[in-house]
């Protein structure tokens, strides 16, 4: 994944788990906005989350967050 979705998913993963703790879900959806403006970019997140990690639909927060962490390396 590019830098700037990356560092949009952990923004998000952060704000989530600050605001309602570290058992928080998400679905790769919670880092796009409701208009699909950037398809390459949606289906290229879909992929890594479905297809590389076999993640469920909602996976916690501090999951996403590490495994980005760790990809980015």
């Amino acid at each position: 994944m590019n830098r700037e979705i990356r560092d949009r998913i952990i923004q998000v993963c952060d704000k989530k788990i600050l605001s309602k703790g570290e058992n928080v879900g998400l679905s790769f959806y919670a880092f796009f906005k409701n208009k699909n403006d950037t398809p390459e970019v949606l289906m290229e997140v879909a992929t890594w989350w479905i297809m590389k990690h076999k993640l469920n639909h909602f996976e916690k927060a501090i999951k996403i967050r590490k495994l980005v962490l760790k990809h980015s390396e």
